[in-house]
């Protein structure tokens, strides 16, 4: 294991690996993951925006179809497990092709479900297909770029991903509110399908040679199918680093679900807004805060290491890269979702939905400012698996989601939109504490329990 002072980034010949595909390749395979990434965020945040017309169409409360997305979020880290586990074995373009048939069928599913149980099943077996497409897509990261280059290329491929999450809302309410959730949902299916015929025919396996565990079978069958326990991956976060990293950005990311899951109940009910399409619109600012956001993060995260590293005269500390996370997570964060729990509550008319957007926006960048060096430092740390480190992190953080999600609704109408935001916003400052203290003992914390952490010769 490498320790705080180790010069971690002196050449080495394994550097070599880094240069297998041209640059011009690099860049379609950040496109293809970046693509499959979108999708995913498609997937997860349309469902949002049509709860209200699912509720209305199935005879059921909101809270009720609320259940969903709890279910999704659920299904999105087993999802995630599953396919990074495989990803390990047999490389990361076979699981992007597993994976999308599941998505296909669960999506014709959701557009056909006339109850809630068969609604809830369907919606998990389509975040389940699609579940692996953020940890594959930060582990393809890992294997075509050196340290130094990856904060940027992460945040290239979040900010691609995000654009989902910018304007899925948006296209979910219109298609709930012109045409059809389940017409919606039928779309998805075909552009899965799409999908997985273009990583079919124009993208290559990325993993490094010799890597993988099928390759090291001394023989093998034509189709070799093996048991990978897909909750081995969480075990990594047994890791005082990783589990801290995990925690913390599970905290930055339960305030974006605050302000954005109730918000039809929040800042619809309170600037008397009912139409769906328009609801979806307010996902728009905190998207392009997170496409922002993560751009800026991937490079500044980037140039912190670069600049510790002269610091340092040449030797490398992994937890240099989680210094770029403070202006996000400490100030950003915190006082974006504070204020509009406040103005939600004390300013009405255009002022203060006008304030609420830019709360929105600001929360959307200050997110993004953590968790791309957060993910970036994941891959780091682990390269050898960051694939399943990366989606052990993810895991984390969405099964904590899925329990934080199902609380969110009742909570504000409990104690109110304000104090619920402002105790959200006390959890972000929490999660900061806990990145500080990580960046002051990670040397002694990575000490503690060595689960396989990256050195000079393998990063």
């Amino acid at each position: 294991m490498a320790s705080e002072e180790s010069p971690l980034l002196v050449p080495t010949a394994h550097e070599a690996i880094y240069n297998r595909f041209a640059p011009d390749q690099k860049r379609w395979i950040v496109f293809h993951v970046s693509f499959a990434g979108l999708l995913a965020m498609f997937v997860q945040v349309t469902f949002v925006p049509s709860i209200p017309q699912i509720a209305k169409d199935l005879d059921l409360t909101h809270a009720v179809v609320g259940l969903a997305l709890s279910l999704s979020v659920f299904a999105n880290a087993i999802g995630a497990l599953c396919w990074s586990a495989y990803s390990s074995f047999y490389g990361r373009r076979s699981i992007y092709l597993w994976g999308m048939p599941f998505l296909c069928v669960g999506s014709c599913g959701v557009a056909l479900s006339a109850s809630l149980q068969s609604l809830l099943f369907w919606r998990f077996v389509q975040m389940f297909g699609c579940a692996g497409a953020l940890s594959l897509g930060s582990g393809v990261i890992g294997d075509i770029y050196k340290l130094e280059e990856r904060g940027t290329a992460i945040g290239i491929f979040f900010s691609v991903t995000l654009l989902g999450f910018t304007f899925a809302p948006f296209i979910g309410g219109a298609a709930t509110q012109y045409w059809s959730w389940r017409n919606l949902h039928y779309s998805i299916g075909a552009w899965g399908l799409l999908e997985m015929l273009f990583i079919y025919l124009s993208f290559p396996e990325t993993s490094h040679p010799g890597t993988l565990g099928i390759d090291k079978l001394p023989s093998r069958r034509r189709i070799h199918i093996k048991w990978i326990n897909p909750l081995s991956s969480l075990w990594l976060l047994r890791s005082p680093n990783l589990f801290a990293v995990m925690f913390a950005s599970a905290l930055m990311v339960n305030t974006m679900y605050v302000l954005l899951v109730p918000i039809a109940n929040t800042i619809g009910a309170r600037y008397g807004i009912t139409n769906d399409a328009i609801i979806g619109a307010f996902f728009l600012p905190n998207g392009l805060g997170c496409f922002g956001g993560t751009l800026v993060g991937g490079r500044l995260s980037d140039i912190v290491v670069r600049r510790w590293r002269e610091k340092r005269r040449g030797a490398y500390c992994p937890e240099d890269r989680l210094r770029a996370t403070w202006i996000g997570g400490l100030l950003i964060v915190p006082l974006s979702i504070g204020a509009s729990g406040l103005i939600t509550t004390y300013i009405g008319g255009p002022i203060g939905l006008a304030l609420n957007i830019l709360c929105l926006y600001a929360n959307g960048v200050g997110v993004e400012l953590v968790l791309n060096p957060a993910n970036s430092y994941n891959v780091d740390i682990g390269h050898s698996r960051s694939a399943e480190a990366a989606a052990a992190c993810m895991a984390g953080w969405s099964l904590i989601m899925s329990v934080a999600t199902a609380l969110i609704i009742p909570t504000i109408e409990r104690i109110g939109v304000a104090w619920t935001d402002i105790i959200a916003a006390v959890l972000a400052v929490i999660g900061q504490g806990i990145i500080f203290l990580t960046i002051r003992y990670g040397d002694s914390m990575r000490a503690s329990i060595d689960v396989g952490f990256s050195t000079m010769e393998n990063n």
